[in-house]
């Protein structure tokens, strides 16, 4: 997707909406575009102009979380172990949406507001389905654990993690507790020799 650059004193508007929208996501308070005009100090033609929607503003929040595990996702594709390579990649989606509160919401939207984000969750989609596409050729996974289970089980593990631990590290590890548990439940154990028993 391509896009005209911004004027230097637009874009830095731009990031001072986008930081304030952060902080506010971070605190747990809902987006609303006059509020985060109040914040910045800016007109809230300004704000719309930049964002015309709340949900295409937490889209742009979430955006950094989502590259940066698509990027993981198709780093972890070049792992010769298919079931590592799965568990990082779980490990690494689950830890990112207990840690970045943008990313549940923008995860299980229906429908985005930015094509940036659809291509972004195709992309993420994609490389689960390829990571899990590997794991049961191989064996390793149980054979009715399909693609479609990836992201209601991830949402779950991280909604859980939420609900049952306190802030920041013990909600990561909580949620990386929960995750490897239901791991354990999916992974196949290969017999001496290499083939599924």
């Amino acid at each position: 997707m391509t896009t005209t650059p911004l004027r230097k004193d637009a874009a830095r508007n731009w990031q001072r909406i986008v930081d304030v929208a952060r902080d506010l996501v971070d605190e747990g308070t809902p987006l609303q575009l006059n509020d985060v005009a109040r914040r910045v100090g800016l007109g809230v033609g300004t704000v719309y102009r930049h964002f015309p929607t709340p949900e295409a503003l937490l889209e742009t929040v979430a955006a950094d979380s989502l590259e940066a595990l698509v990027t993981h996702g198709e780093r972890v594709l070049a792992d010769s172990d298919p079931w590592s390579a799965l568990e990082r990649f779980l490990m690494r989606t689950v830890e990112a949406q207990v840690s970045d509160a943008s990313l549940s919401t923008v995860a299980a939207a229906p429908s985005d507001s930015l094509p940036r984000t659809t291509e972004l969750k195709r992309a993420l989609s994609s490389v689960g389905d390829a990571l899990l596409d590997r794991a049961r050729e191989a064996g390793v996974v149980r054979a009715d654990f399909v693609s479609a289970d990836l992201v209601p089980l991830v949402c779950g593990v991280a909604y859980a993690a939420q609900v049952h631990s306190g802030p920041g590290a013990d909600r990561v590890a909580t949620a990386e507790r929960y995750l490897a548990t239901l791991l354990g439940g999916l992974r196949v154990t290969l017999p001496p020799g290499g083939g599924p028993a």
